[in-house]
């Protein structure tokens, strides 16, 4: 399938969706914030030095999904009707499992809102506990699940 965010003569240009009829989009998207196992007990038993970190990359996270049009180039602005933000932890390998959830019904998906959020709550996670912890890696963020459209849903192996 050829990329469509381009014109005939190789200029960048907002897909034209107009011509589509909305349907219920769904998009699925985690990242992977790894730290220090110290750092984790602190997150989760709220012994931060900023306070409540899962609340606030919560918020950040369902924050972001709206800005996706000011951050990602060429996106459409969407009337979002759901975002959801949570979190998984595994305290053995200092590890916190973002996971973002959007949903519209639009003429386009929600894929890169959904990939946004994730990525900003991983982010505001860093931000929350970088003075504690300067080795935080922030790393696979992956579309989980999408449904939704004329391609139809995908769903990644092993989610």
């Amino acid at each position: 399938m050829p990329f469509n965010h381009f014109d005939e003569a190789g200029r960048a240009i907002m897909v034209d969706v107009s011509g589509k009829q909305p349907t219920m989009r769904t998009a699925v998207a985690s990242a992977k914030v790894i730290m220090q196992r110290n750092t984790l007990e602190k997150i989760l038993t709220g012994n931060t030095a900023k306070g409540d970190v899962l609340g606030v990359a919560r918020l950040a996270g369902i924050m972001a999904a709206k800005k996706t049009p000011e951050l990602i180039p060429l996106s459409h602005p969407l009337a979002i009707h759901a975002v959801s933000v949570n979190f998984s932890t595994d305290l053995e390998s200092g590890m916190i499992v973002v996971e973002s959830t959007v949903k519209a019904f639009e003429r386009t998906g929600v894929e890169m809102e959904a990939m946004v959020s994730a990525s900003v709550a991983a982010l505001a996670i860093y931000d929350m506990c970088k003075g504690t912890d300067k080795g935080i890696v922030i790393g696979e963020v992956v579309l989980l699940y999408k449904e939704g459209g004329k391609s139809g849903a995908y769903r990644r192996e092993g989610y």
